[in-house]
């Protein structure tokens, strides 16, 4: 049975490092990298983890593996959660570390709000590098999907661990692909867009959407990036440069901007709201690319009555290049270094997070995909069939596109590319700009702005 290390020794007694205008707070801002109290590390016994999170579900999760940890380890556990915003966490996180008291043990970032960690040496002086104890499990560090590990590491060291494998597949209704005549195992984007440019035309119905809410970059941007990432492109490296200008990106946007053009693709406002509740009522929008988590937090809510209409494929690939599929969101939890419960709260990650049975248990619960290889091939999940989806057995396909997952690395100025690329993509999708000079304007704005 694997025992994770013991924690290194506390660094010099205040334990605070300046962290020179990374959070804004000047030149002269203390970082703590403790939550405070007392730093003498627990090594049995009773233990209350304080954990933050903003998904209730995530909260049910660690409840119900208390149990299996308790018996996986020399702790007894009881949690004490805190429940707020995911942009409010790292703003709180970030507050009570430099006040150097009241940080939490255990955190679930949001993965668009995990970029603030990665500025200067936030994650290095406030998280616990999870690096070591990856390569002390065997065959741990293989299993592990480095898509999935990407998002919340720098440097090369991982500090949270993700809760999902959110891949992008093609969500269709199939009862209206049948009644048109549209064939569902169409290999390419531009066959796709040619049948639906044919079926706008004749049905009033689009194969496609992209948001155009103007009040949330994120959504705006996602349409693009979906497809952007699965054509091959990128928005950051690993080192956190803008690869945006791409033969790729260029390529996908015009794809978005024609198939605006033809009916192919339609705006929604935002991919949650009354607009599209209507839209897929109605069956104006009679298929869209999305992260697997949409059945249940965009078309369940939306089209319950829909249920067993809907059907799942892999994302036809672009003629020039590129996969079968994308990723799209995550949260990583992490742990706070250099605590009291530092030690108790890694080992309960282990215990419950990344288990075998506790990655099959998080799907079963949350909906979530495993982020361990391995576990995709679990006859548990193999067997299960999905009703909203006609029955469907979805880990046949799952397991066929975790090859085409790609990484998507992070940056600390992710923020301000999201900016400005949300404003430039509605530019083009309105024909006021060329995909070029959208593209070409988006990396001169994040340029400017960001000082890089």
């Amino acid at each position: 049975m694997y025992t994770p290390p013991p924690p290194p020794p506390p660094s010099p007694p205040t334990r605070r490092a300046l962290l020179r205008g990374t959070l804004g707070l000047g030149t002269t801002a203390a970082l703590a990298a403790c939550g405070g109290d007392s730093t003498a590390p627990r090594t049995s016994g009773d233990v209350t983890l304080s954990l933050w999170t903003h998904d209730p579900g995530y909260e049910a999760f660690f409840a119900k593996g208390v149990p299996e940890a308790d018996r996986a380890t020399d702790f007894r556990y009881h949690l004490k959660v805190t429940r707020a915003g995911a942009p409010d966490i790292v703003t709180k996180l970030l507050a009570q570390a430099v006040a150097g008291r009241g940080t939490p043990d255990l955190v679930g970032f949001e993965i668009a709000s995990f970029p603030r960690m990665l500025r200067g040496d936030i994650a290095e002086r406030l998280l616990y590098d999870f690096t070591p104890d990856i390569e002390a499990v065997p065959g741990l560090k293989d299993d592990l999907l480095p898509a999935r590990t990407a998002p919340f590491s720098k440097d090369g060291r991982v500090y949270a661990f993700d809760s999902d494998t959110p891949m992008v597949v093609y969500f269709y209704r199939h009862d209206l692909f049948e009644k048109y005549g549209l064939p569902e195992d169409v290999a390419t984007w531009e066959e796709f867009a040619e049948a639906g440019a044919r079926t706008h035309r004749d049905h009033g119905a689009s194969m496609c959407v992209v948001s155009t809410v103007g009040s949330d970059p994120a959504q705006v941007v996602q349409s693009f990036q979906m497809l952007l990432y699965q054509r091959g492109g990128t928005f950051f490296d690993a080192a956190g440069n803008l690869l945006l200008d791409s033969p790729e990106a260029e390529e996908v946007l015009r794809f978005l901007c024609d198939g605006l053009r033809s009916g192919f693709v339609v705006e929604v406002s935002d991919y949650y709201g009354a607009g599209m509740q209507t839209a897929l009522k109605r069956g104006r929008v009679i298929g869209l690319p999305m992260a697997i988590w949409y059945k249940n937090y965009g078309l369940v809510t939306n089209v319950p009555e829909q249920k067993g209409k809907w059907r799942v494929r892999a994302l036809p690939r672009f003629g020039n290049g590129g996969g079968v599929t994308a990723a799209l969101g995550g949260t990583g939890f992490g742990v706070v270094k250099d605590q009291a419960n530092t030690r108790a709260a890694r080992e309960f990650l282990f215990r419950t997070w990344l288990t075998h049975d506790g990655q099959v248990r998080r799907f079963t619960e949350t909906g979530y995909l495993p982020t361990r290889r391995s576990v995709f091939d679990d006859s548990r999940l193999g067997a299960y069939t999905d009703d909203f989806c006609g029955g469907q057995r979805l880990f046949r396909l799952y397991r066929s596109l975790l090859p085409d997952v790609p990484p998507f690395h992070q940056s600390p100025d992710q923020s301000i590319l999201y900016d400005v690329l949300g404003g430039n993509l509605l530019r083009a999708y309105k024909g006021d700009l060329s995909p070029r000079q959208a593209l070409r304007r988006t990396v001169a704005d994040f340029r400017d702005q960001a000082g890089r």
